[in-house]
């Protein structure tokens, strides 16, 4: 734990040298994870992780420097560390630090860390039952991890916070086999939740049939034909494209050095009226959710496109320094080891009025994307490319039968203005999104939605 007098000792060193800013993050984290292989458990893992990292600023300069002694003498030589890379700044004056509770929007009912083991393996136990049921099935892989951080932030400004994140998730992932390649089909449901997530929110035996099935779906599917045609991308993790494709040019990482397609297109028409994109760290429970995101900054619901329109980009403490612009709460890092920088919580596009039967009904020949596998994308020009983990090819409007190998190629801001539906069903699918900072928990999520034109790969 933190105590003020220690933040103020720590902060007091840091800023001696010139600096204008200075903060301390202190993270104590705990870890469990557990697998199992084809009705095996094959391991169980514990970690705890503790430490602490001290920054600096200088104008638009950051210096991280982080420790995992945090003892008073630890800690004042980190911050002496950082100190000794800024000279001859103006030097920031230190306001008293007063300590801040943080309202929690997350309720947590039954810390995981205070479950027995042998209730966690029953879980896994009654998802790998179910999937006794798939005669077609080579291997299943079950694992479920939970983790319980507490976080102490104070600055020079006289913030002085801490926080509680509690996480989740559940992990099923199918294989099948025809002898000559391998399908999966896999399930990853999680929470910021303790583990009564499993009371109303996560039912081991449907993760199971819901990863075998498609494993299976996919195994006797067709090659899927190459092509431009629509595309019809089912709710859920299909919101993973404007993650990668958009969320990530839309972070003040990209924005602030001119390194995004979307810089100085604040207020201008970048996608079509249909469409409404959200960053919303308030959600309760969300798996990408926050009360306080890791600069101390309560979290906010942000509307990053609004009709078609482009609103606002997430920013970060430093970055808002480099872009002249005010802090939107989406300051976030894996962990101590890692200096905050801009990141995604909750993204989405928003509902919107179009029935999900004419969408596919009225898009002629096409494609139904209905679950989206992994993909690369070059966030400088938002050029990606993504797999359909399970897809169907669509015929006169209607689902005709599966199709396998199927892959979406196209430009994050020449798709925007292409989509012409928009579903009423939105959903959310969990992730974990690697950047600068590290990697962290964010939801992806959409409606239904259809692009009216598209590079389909294939055969």
């Amino acid at each position: 734990m933190l105590t003020e007098q220690l933040a103020a000792k720590v902060l007091a060193e840091a800023v001696k040298t010139g600096g204008d800013f200075a903060e301390i993050f202190l993270e104590d984290r705990l870890n469990h994870s557990l697998s199992m292989l084809s009705g095996k458990v094959e391991t169980v893992y514990s970690l705890r992780l503790h430490g602490a990292g001290v920054r600096v600023f200088s104008g638009t300069q950051g210096i991280y420097v982080y420790t995992n002694d945090t003892s008073e003498a630890g800690l004042i030589a980190c911050a002496r560390r950082a100190a000794g890379a800024i000279r001859d700044g103006k030097g920031a004056a230190i306001t008293p630090l007063s300590w801040q509770d943080t309202p929690s929007i997350h309720p947590i009912l039954q810390r995981p860390d205070q479950v027995k083991t042998a209730k966690k393996v029953e879980k896994m136990r009654a998802a790998q039952a179910a999937l006794k049921q798939y005669d077609e099935l080579t291997q299943a892989a079950i694992s479920y991890s939970d983790s319980v951080q507490r976080v102490w932030i104070a600055n020079t400004e006289g913030l002085f916070t801490g926080d509680m994140r509690v996480y989740t998730r559940f992990f099923v992932n199918a294989i099948t086999s025809n002898g000559t390649e391998n399908q999966t089909g896999s399930a990853s449901p999680g929470t910021m939740q303790g583990f009564e997530i499993f009371d109303h929110r996560i039912d081991p035996e449907a993760c199971a049939h819901k990863a075998a099935r498609q494993a299976v779906t996919m195994l006797h599917a067709p090659l899927c034909p190459a092509g431009v045609m629509p595309v019809v991308i089912d709710n859920g993790f299909g919101g993973v494209i404007f993650h990668e494709a958009c969320g990530h040019s839309l972070e003040a990482t990209s924005v602030a050095p001119g390194n995004s397609e979307f810089c100085g297109k604040l207020g201008q028409k970048v996608a079509s009226e249909k469409v409404t994109a959200i960053d919303d760290g308030t959600m309760a429970n969300e798996w990408g959710s926050l009360n306080i995101d890791d600069e101390g900054t309560p979290t906010t619901r942000l509307v990053l496109i609004e009709n078609g329109v482009l609103k606002n980009y997430m920013i970060d403490k430093l970055n808002a320094r480099k872009m002249g612009m005010p802090i939107t709460g989406s300051g976030r890092r894996q962990g101590y080891m890692y200096a905050p920088t801009s990141r995604m919580r909750n993204t989405y596009i928003a509902a919107g009025e179009d029935d999900e039967q004419e969408i596919i009904a009225s898009m002629g020949d096409g494609l139904y994307a209905k679950a989206m596998g992994g993909g690369s994308v070059e966030p400088s020009t938002g050029k990606f490319n993504f797999s359909v983990q399970e897809g169907y090819l669509v015929k006169d409007g209607k689902i005709a039968h599966p199709v396998r190998g199927a892959s979406l190629i196209g430009r994050g801001s020449e798709i925007l203005p292409l989509i012409d539906r928009v579903g009423r069903d939105m959903q959310m699918a969990q992730g974990m999104c690697g950047s600068q900072s590290g990697s962290i928990p964010t939801n992806v999520g959409q409606p239904m939605i259809r692009v009216s034109s598209m590079t389909v790969g294939g055969r």
